[in-house]
């Protein structure tokens, strides 16, 4: 199963992708963890990435492309995938079905999820993590037992920049002017399903597995 899961940041993408990977047993390839891997381990294309993704700005396309084409040579991606984050525009977007046709191969289902704007910001604006570990709290929906504290480490919880709410508007707007009209292009391919966002996790799901075809 090859899928792309769409929608603005903090919809909801990341949760749901995670319960499709484990469906599929694909792996789930996110540009954004991607960059975060290549800035930790002090690459140069990392450092460049994260001056983007800082200002709540899209890293540019020739970047982006190239190293999604590097992870679709891996051995991993051959029975199937589920990209989050990617195609962010309708230029990744054809690049990406030219890659998947040099493969001999195309995507199977665009699922996009939607949400009201106040919602997401609130979502967003809320998240902290963990430096260490990777662990994600949320002020209000997933605290800490300490507060401030990761619950598995001890370690001083974190707000991403690209979490703050200024950040979150200004990826929003990006989201509306550049992401969007990708939707209209998949729909011009009959591949994309669409998602409510604000519903329960199960509800979601259940909603996604049935458009795939899934009837248990």
């Amino acid at each position: 199963m090859r899928i792309i899961i769409m929608g603005p940041p903090g919809v909801g993408k990341g949760t749901e992708a995670e319960l499709l990977v484990k469906h599929y047993q694909i792996p789930h390839i996110s540009t954004g963890n991607i960059f975060r891997e290549l800035y930790k381990d002090r690459t140069t294309v990392g450092k460049i990435a994260k001056e983007y993704i800082s200002r709540g700005e899209l890293v540019p396309d020739d970047i982006t492309n190239e190293i999604v084409r590097h992870r679709l040579n891996h051995q991993d991606v051959k029975k199937g995938f589920l990209f989050d984050g990617y195609p962010r525009n309708i230029e990744q977007a054809k690049a990406l079905d030219e890659m998947l046709a040099k493969q001999g191969t195309k995507l199977d289902a665009v699922i996009n999820m939607t949400a009201p704007e106040e919602l997401i910001i609130e979502r967003i604006s809320g998240r902290r993590v963990c430096e260490t570990c990777g662990a994600v709290y949320h002020i209000h929906n997933k605290k800490p037992k300490q507060e401030g504290i990761c619950d598995h480490d001890g370690t001083q919880l974190i707000q991403r920049n690209d979490d703050l709410e200024a950040t979150v508007r200004r990826r929003l707007r990006i989201y509306k002017n550049q992401t969007a009209p990708v939707i209209g292009y998949y729909e011009k391919a009959g591949a994309i399903i669409h998602i409510n966002g604000t519903q329960s996790i199960k509800e979601v799901d259940a909603q996604v597995m049935k458009a795939l075809g899934e009837t248990n």
